[in-house]
Formats: C-alpha cells, sequence, structure tokens
C-alpha cells in the first residue's frame, strides 16, 4: 500500500526558489507530495499558476500568506485538510543592501520581522501538530551570510545569523519528537528579486552617509557584487535540486551548503575561527587587490565547467570528493 502524500507548506512562492520548489514537488512522478504554495500577495499568482500547470488543483494550491502576520498565518492552516503539515519549507524573505548611516531602524526591523520572526512564527504554529504526530521536517531557506558577515549587508546576514542560531539550537530538542530541521544555506541566487536590488540600490540615496563610505559601497562593493554574481552565482533551478534531495532523505542533515563553487570564500573562518583571517583577506580583495578578487571569482565560474562534468563526485557541504 502507498504512503499518503505528505504536505507541504512553502512560504515565498510567487517568483525565485519558492515557485521552482513548489511546482517540482507537484510534479513528482510518485506523487509524494501535496503542495500549499504560499505567498504574501496573491495578485502575483499567475506565474506560478502557469508554471504549475495541470498540477494546479490536483498536487498543488495556492495560498495567502503573510509571515508577518498570527491570523494570516492561523487562516492558512485552517484551510489546509487536518491542519497537518509534514514538511514546513520557511522560504520567504526580503533583502537589506547599503551603508549602515544610511538605512532606517524601521527597514532593519522590516527584515528581521520577515526572515527570522516570520520563520519562527510559521514553525510555532505547526510544531504542536508534528509532536502530536511524531514526526515532520522543517527546512529553512538560510544563506551563506548565516555563517560569515558580508559588507553593506549587515543586517540581512545578521537575520540568517539569527536563523542559524535559533534552529541549530531547536535541532536538539525537536530529535526527541523524530522532527528534522535543515538548513539550506546558498550562495549568491540569480533572481529578478536580486538584479531589482542591485539596481536600486546602485542609485539610492543614502542620506547620513559620508562620502567616503557611499564611495566604497558604489565603486569597489557593488561591481564586485555583480562579478560576484556573474561568476558563482547559481539559478533557483540549482537550489532547488538541492532542496529535493533533502526533503527525501530519510536522514536529512542539519546543514546543506548549495554551491560547492562558494566554498573557498567560507573557508577562511574554518582555517582560522577567531575570524581576524577572513575578515582581513575580505578587507585587502575588497578594497586593496580588487583586481586579484576579480581573477579569483572569473577563476571559480570555470571551475563551474569541471562540476557539472563530475558532480556526484563532489560533496556539497564540504567541497571534498566523496566526503560526504
Amino acid at each position: 500500500m502507498a504512503d499518503a502524500p505528505r504536505t507541504v507548506l512553502i512560504s515565498g512562492c510567487s517568483s525565485g526558489i519558492g515557485l521552482e520548489l513548489a511546482v517540482q514537488l507537484a510534479h513528482d512522478h510518485r506523487q509524494r507530495y501535496q503542495v500549499v504554495a504560499t505567498m504574501r500577495d496573491l495578485g502575483k499568482k499567475q506565474t506560478l499558476e502557469t508554471a504549475a500547470g495541470q498540477a494546479l488543483g490536483q498536487t498543488l494550491t495556492v495560498a495567502q500568506l503573510d509571515v508577518c502576520s498570527d491570523e494570516s498565518v492561523a487562516q492558512c492552516l485552517s484551510c489546509i485538510e487536518g491542519g497537518e503539515v509534514d514538511v514546513l519549507v520557511n522560504n520567504a524573505g526580503v533583502g537589506l543592501v547599503g551603508p549602515l548611516e544610511g538605512l532606517s531602524l524601521a527597514a532593519m526591523q522590516s527584515v528581521f520581522d520577515t526572515n527570522f520572526f516570520g520563520a519562527v512564527r510559521l514553525v510555532r504554529a505547526v510544531l504542536p501538530g508534528m509532536k502530536k504526530r511524531r514526526k515532520g521536517h522543517i527546512v529553512v531557506v538560510s544563506s551563506v551570510m548565516g555563517l560569515q558577515g558580508v559588507v553593506f549587508n549587515e543586517v540581512y546576514a545578521a537575520s540568517k545569523f539569527a536563523l542559524e542560531g535559533f534552529f541549530e539550537s531547536l535541532a536538539v530538542q525537536l530529535l526527541q519528537f523524530n522532527i528534522f530541521i535543515t538548513l539550506v544555506e546558498p550562495g549568491p541566487v540569480i533572481t529578478d528579486f536580486e538584479g531589482k536590488l542591485l539596481e536600486q540600490v546602485s542609485t539610492a540615496e543614502f542620506p547620513d552617509t559620508d562620502p567616503d563610505t557611499l564611495h566604497y559601497f558604489r565603486d569597489f562593493y557593488l561591481p564586485a557584487s555583480r562579478e560576484l554574481f556573474r561568476s558563482v552565482g547559481q539559478s533557483p533551478q540549482d537550489v532547488v535540486q538541492v532542496i529535493l534531495k533533502v526533503i527525501g532523505s530519510s536522514r536529512p542533515p542539519l546543514r546543506r551548503q548549495t554551491n560547492a563553487r562558494y566554498t573557498p570564500l567560507v573557508a577562511l573562518k574554518a582555517v582560522d575561527p577567531s575570524g581576524s583571517l577572513y575578515v582581513r583577506t575580505s578587507h585587502r580583495l575588497l578594497f586593496r587587490w580588487t583586481r586579484l578578487l576579480n581573477l579569483g571569482l572569473r577563476c571559480l565560474a570555470w571551475g563551474r565547467l569541471r562540476l557539472r562534468i563530475w558532480p556526484r563526485k563532489l560533496c556539497l557541504t564540504c567541497s571534498v570528493p566523496g566526503h560526504c
């Protein structure tokens, strides 16, 4: 007798990773999943519904969900048969880039309301049912910025650091209930959202920011960021392939990085846990050795071709062939 389909609730499905994941799960040829794909603004559902095709209304349902609202979360769960969620994918998120002096506290709080408290709100809502059934899987789309700070991304990185600490702590308790947590940590992901964000900040005024800092942001950080996306950026489809493996695993890992090409950029903190080596090297590459940074990124881009030839030989977690 076949197992009943697992109910998967995904936040942030209007575009990008959330949309692609919802469609892939709904089109699973073994029909193992019943997908509830959610978004804050249902006015943006057309792209998802078109991509879902015949799965719409069969293995995929679109629902409204604002992760910043208790009432919205409760309403969404009430529309799920039995209110039972087997897999929760916390994907909704917002970005914030720019000189700290030019960012308002309200904007910073908004990032945490969505990226951190939004995820916490959803987990609190589904945990009682998961604990009662003694099974469940919580997938959190975090970021490599939850592992290392990145200049001019202080607030966004802080929200992802908060996610990492919260869910690592919670994972210890939840194993007692046979509930697993996985933090998925993409590097740069090429989406319309990221492109628009970089375009907007490149012309933003950032009041109260001194001229030197604006110069460093516009003339050093932004060009390096664009080169980073060009060189090692992944598509949402690339990230989703990793998430699909995690969801399909009987013993899912606590952490899974999605981009082996980005591993050299996070390795410095492993070499020197104090963080000093990472900070000094990042400073020199960005502000003094710009040509060396660009050359290194282009070498990583070239390495991408080799990774596609031997994809199964490289560990996505540690980038060591055959390790994990």
